[in-house]
């Protein structure tokens, strides 16, 4: 039974490393939904005022996107490997097709949550009822009362209205309803469309085959960066708090990392800069080089584009 659940963890995890951009942009779109209902219920609060309710509304649908979009642009490691590579060595070395993809990709990716939480806005249709009640035209009511204006139609989202004035009410809600969730459907479809166009163009304009890009996926799993950046982390401070108490308090685990690798030092800031900011797929004499510290390894020197150590245009997911 151990051996069985070892198994179903280990593809599990596989299967996680391998769909990682569409496992977080799920998740991302899932977080989004979940905020939307929960500022639905506590916080939107239609002021159900002419002019106040066009700027609320508006703002209930706009602002949290905006917010949610500079989030994930912070979140998003191709942000700050750009803020690194134009602080080293400039823009100068990426062409203009490089640069749009790039900036496609942080784009596209920063999207994700802002497209959501107006989407699923525009499906429930309270933000855009509030801000364009008042906007009705009340000739397009058949019987509307002439003395009633603009200053009853954005009391309409509040259910705050004189009982001859219900039917009217209804109408209104269910009008706009309409109008928002049919804008909704179609956010829908064309950001599939786009999505779908941009997956083909991506294939097709690959330099590399589909097991070769599968492989490129699994380098990017497999070179643990992270992880072993913080095994010596840990490991250099154990190190230094122990040169300086004369001891230092180590669980098992970390005694046992510390037994394991012994580290001696730390990398010198050329290093650093080396394997830092922006990686385009690029080849060497015919061979691939899949990461900047592959790249390192291999003492493959400069970064633009040379006969022997060429550009191939193509951005890790």
């Amino acid at each position: 039974m151990a051996a069985l659940i070892a198994e179903n963890l280990r593809f599990l995890s596989l299967f996680f490393k391998s769909k990682d951009v569409m496992i977080f942009n799920g998740l991302v779109a899932l977080g989004t939904v979940g905020s939307e209902e929960l500022f639905s219920v506590v916080a939107f609060n239609c002021p159900c005022s002419p002019a106040r309710n066009y700027i609320y509304g508006l703002a209930a649908i706009g602002v949290p996107a905006l917010v949610l979009f500079l989030i994930c642009v912070i979140w998003n490691n191709h942000t700050w490997n750009l803020v690194a590579e134009c602080h080293k060595r400039g823009t100068k070395n990426f062409s203009a097709a490089a640069t749009f993809l790039l900036f496609g990709s942080i784009m596209g990716r920063a999207a994700v949550a802002p497209v959501t939480w107006s989407v699923i806005s525009l499906l429930r249709g309270e933000a855009y009822i509030c801000a364009l009640s008042e906007f009705v035209r009340p000739s397009s009511l058949d019987k509307f009362p002439a003395e009633h204006g603009a200053e009853v139609l954005a009391r309409f989202p509040c259910k705050d209205v004189p009982a001859n004035l219900t039917k009217f009410r209804d109408e209104v809600t269910r009008r706009l309803r309409y109008e928002s969730q049919l804008f909704g459907w179609l956010l829908i479809g064309i950001v599939a469309v786009l999505v779908f166009l941009t997956k083909c163009l991506k294939h097709c304009c690959s330099p590399l085959s589909y097991r070769q890009e599968a492989y490129w996926a699994q380098y990017r799993s497999n070179e643990v960066f992270r992880r072993t950046a913080e095994v010596h982390s840990r490991i250099l401070a154990a190190k230094n708090v122990k040169h300086f108490f004369g001891f230092v308090a180590l669980d098992k685990e970390e005694k046992e990392l510390v037994q394991e690798f012994p580290v001696e030092g730390v990398q010198p800031s050329p290093q650093w800069n080396a394997i830092t900011g922006v990686y385009i797929y690029r080849e060497n004499k015919g061979f691939p080089l899949y990461s900047r510290l592959h790249k390192w390894a291999k003492g493959v020197e400069g970064n633009g584009p040379s006969p022997e150590g060429h550009e191939m245009l193509f951005l890790a997911s």
